[in-house]
């Protein structure tokens, strides 16, 4: 019991955060911390707390065993007590224990002290793999995550100096299975320091040990009382004689946290994804301006006009559709009402919707409203109508945006992108399995136009989320069994919405469907980064990133990676590989050795004798043997022609014992028929003897997945844009196929 008070302590760790919550200060302080810990399992040193340097001056001496002893100065206001100089390693002696007390007091006599905490001494290394930083910190888009990290004094600057997974391990209470906790702690680099032999060392720790901390952490993150929780970090959490012992323990607990919205009925976005009436609002008669280019849109998608109502004053009919006075005019109420008119205008018309039940579901076009403060009164007034609604048997409808583009659907035939087809072409041939959901119209347009051989099922651009969220959207398309595939790129999720988007992530993985990533936002933290260790080396976007990629998503680092991404998804689609067997071709001495240096997650195949023989009789016909040798990867040089280019191509892809290949061609060479067809030569690279078109044939002809690479300049883009036409994924660069090939062959892999 502590002397100082009758109150017995604590004995769960859900009644010491309860008590420890009420303080006016909202801080956890270190004592009550290392007492939590000791509850939660954790090893932590032996202690003793004092009111001030008189009550250590009358202590029995030696209070703690041990040559040394670790006095803290206890406060509110000393979260980081190193760099206030409110921790000191002292001989344990009591003279000289109460004289260092008596100095912090004096020093410290503005910062609001408690008293003191007198710690063992607890001996142990420091650096990498020797000292972790252990946190849970509840943020806005998961919840409560836990991290790990590199520890010490050092923590921050080293997290952001190592790469992604090296610094940093993320888990989620929600998310984590035992299996990804496992795989995601042996891919921290300061793990394997710890837990594996070192130059014949034997590990400082078991790996099980590490496993237990974090699991302890997770355990304290699932408690309905950690929710008062808003961090609470461990660090450092060291290693001393084969055990993790935490030296220090701080938390803060949150004041106001945003709740997450209310459910929305997720099964209405069918009336909005494949609608059978359209109503469209901000139709102009006289000029092409958004409302006119979203209703011949609708039209040309193949939507019938007779389904289609205008809502236009004084106006009959326009593009051949109905028009009426107002909204409240139309005759029945439709699937999908489109509102393309200034915010208050839309703002009006989606309340009247939400009362009158005019609508199943809406796409809110125009800006200004979630994100202008000046329209906070309208968004309440949205809100409340929407709520309202809701709460009706009919359920209210379902909201897109605003501040959006809208969806293009296929299965639905119509449009609401108000982006006229002479800026981006109506997309032509069946549709790709894919669903396209972006935060940003305007990204939206920009990568339909740079992946034109790529015709997503659904792009759905959702803008603000004021009402349908992405992970709305995610599980609804989970039932549907013809989206094959997801990419997706966001700014940000409304709050908690980011745990729900992880569950659906890991629910299309688990079923075979690829999900690719685009996450946006990539600044720090800010003012929350200030105050913790943990909020600094785990930054809001460090821990999106790490929980997506745990839940099975591909993350694509860049725009470019994105969609490429998506473009070698698309296109291997069918195509599984048995394994990570590469087999290699160029006509260019640097591409094979570029190809040799990356292989990353690949390894060369042994050539079967088949192919060996294949090759060389190929060789010889081309009067090349002696000059190229048949091996992995092989440099067929630039001489080798177009016949004998698609017959070693073909070898390797009859070798039993590759998996994957990549076809390099730097097409320069007078042997290779590789420019468009033009003055002042011969080639055309349409025709039927040509690279491009016996490359297509293969690709047609093998099941086995391959990617092409067309290292050169503008000039030679009409053969990559061939091979692309084909279907093949070709890349400009050996080293970037192999990476994102790579990314594309590591995803194949089931999901346990």
């Amino acid at each position: 019991m502590n002397p100082r008070t009758a109150t017995p302590p604590p004995t769960t760790p859900a009644e010491l955060i309860d008590r420890a919550s009420r303080r006016p200060e909202g801080v956890l302080l270190e004592p009550d911390g290392l007492d939590l810990l000791a509850l939660l399992g954790f090893h932590v040193p032996r202690r003793v707390r004092a009111r001030d340097a008189a009550e250590i001056a009358r202590m029995p001496w030696p209070s703690l065993p041990g040559e040394r002893v670790v006095l803290k100065a206890v406060s509110p206001q000393l979260l980081h007590k190193t760099d206030a100089g409110a921790v000191a390693v002292l001989p344990n002696r009591s003279r000289t224990v109460a004289a260092a007390a008596r100095e912090m007091e004096t020093r410290l006599a503005d910062r609001a002290l408690e008293g003191f905490l007198l710690c063992e001494f607890v001996p142990h290394e420091s650096g990498p793999g020797a000292e972790f930083l252990l946190g849970l910190r509840h943020t806005r888009d998961f919840g409560p995550v836990v991290t790990l990290a590199l520890g010490g004094v050092h923590a921050e600057f080293l997290a952001h100096a190592l790469r992604d997974g090296e610094a940093l391990a993320v888990f989620s209470p929600e998310l984590m299975r035992e299996r990804t906790l496992e795989a995601t702690l042996a891919r921290f680099a300061p793990a394997r320091l710890a837990t594996e032999p070192q130059r014949g060392q034997a590990p400082r720790v078991s790996r099980d040990a590490l496993l237990a901390a974090v699991r302890g952490m997770l355990a304290l993150g699932r408690m309905r009382e950690a929710a008062a929780l808003d961090e609470f970090e461990v660090n450092p959490l060291v290693v001393s004689e084969g055990r993790l012992v935490a030296l220090d323990a701080l938390g803060t607990f949150a004041k106001v946290r945003e709740l997450p919205a209310a459910p929305r009925p997720v099964h209405r976005i069918r009336a909005l994804l494949e609608p059978r009436t359209i109503a469209v609002m901000g139709v102009s008669e006289k000029s092409m301006n958004p409302g006119r280019i979203i209703l011949r849109n609708v039209l040309r998608e193949g939507f019938p006009p007779g389904a289609v109502t205008v809502i236009k004053p004084d106006a009959n009919r326009i593009d051949g559709c109905a028009c009426v006075d107002g909204i409240a005019d139309l005759p029945a109420p439709v699937d999908l009402l489109v509102l393309s008119v200034a915010a208050p205008q839309a703002a009006e018309a989606l309340i009247a919707t939400a009362e009158q039940h005019l609508a199943e579901s809406v796409v809110l076009i125009p800006g200004g409203l979630d994100e202008n403060p000046d329209a906070r009164v309208l968004v309440a007034d949205m809100r409340d109508a929407l709520a309202r609604a809701r709460s009706t048997a009919w359920g209210g409808p379902v909201v897109n945006g605003g501040n959006c583009l809208g969806v293009r659907s296929r299965p639905g035939r119509f449009d609401t992108l108000f982006i006229p087809e002479s800026k981006l072409p109506r997309p032509a041939g069946e549709p790709d399995p894919l669903a396209f959901v972006t935060g940003s119209g305007a990204f939206a347009v920009s990568k339909t136009s740079k992946l034109p051989d790529v015709q997503p099922l659904y792009t759905i651009t959702i803008g603000n989320q004021m009402d349908l969220t992405v992970a709305d959207y995610l599980e609804y398309l989970r039932e549907d069994a013809r989206v094959e595939m997801v990419a997706i790129y966001l700014e940000g999720f409304r709050p908690l919405d980011g745990a729900r988007f992880a569950r659906q992530i890991d629910g299309f993985v688990r079923e075979g469907r690829p999900v690719v990533v685009y996450l946006a936002g990539r600044t720090a933290a800010g003012a929350a980064a200030a105050a913790s260790h943990t909020a600094a080396v785990a930054g809001d976007f460090t821990v999106a990133r790490a929980l997506v990629r745990s839940a099975g998503a591909v993350v694509a680092d860049t725009l470019e990676d994105f969609e490429d991404l998506v473009r070698i998804f698309t296109r291997l689609r069918g195509r599984a590989p048995n394994g990570l067997r590469l087999g290699a071709l160029t006509n260019a001495g640097f591409e094979a050795v570029a190809i040799a240096d990356r292989l990353g997650a690949f390894t060369l195949a042994p050539l079967a004798d088949a192919t060996r023989l294949a090759a060389e009789a190929t060789l010889e016909r081309a009067k090349l043997k002696g000059i190229v040798t048949a091996r992995n990867p092989m440099d067929v040089t630039p001489l080798l022609g177009d016949e004998g280019y698609e017959a070693i191509v073909r070898a390797l892809l009859d070798d039993p014992g590759v998996d994957v290949a990549v076809v390099g061609c730097v097409p320069m060479t007078q042997a290779l028929n590789t420019l468009a067809a033009g003055e002042g030569h011969g080639d055309d690279v349409t025709r039927p003897d040509g690279i491009v078109t016996r490359l297509a044939r293969l690709w047609r002809a093998h099941c086995k997945p391959w990617v092409a690479v067309v290292d050169a300049g503008p000039l030679y883009d009409a053969m990559a844009r061939g091979l692309e036409a084909a279907g093949i994924p070709t890349f400009r660069t050996a080293d970037r196929a192999l990476r994102l090939f790579g990314l594309w062959c590591e995803a194949q892999r089931p999901r346990e």
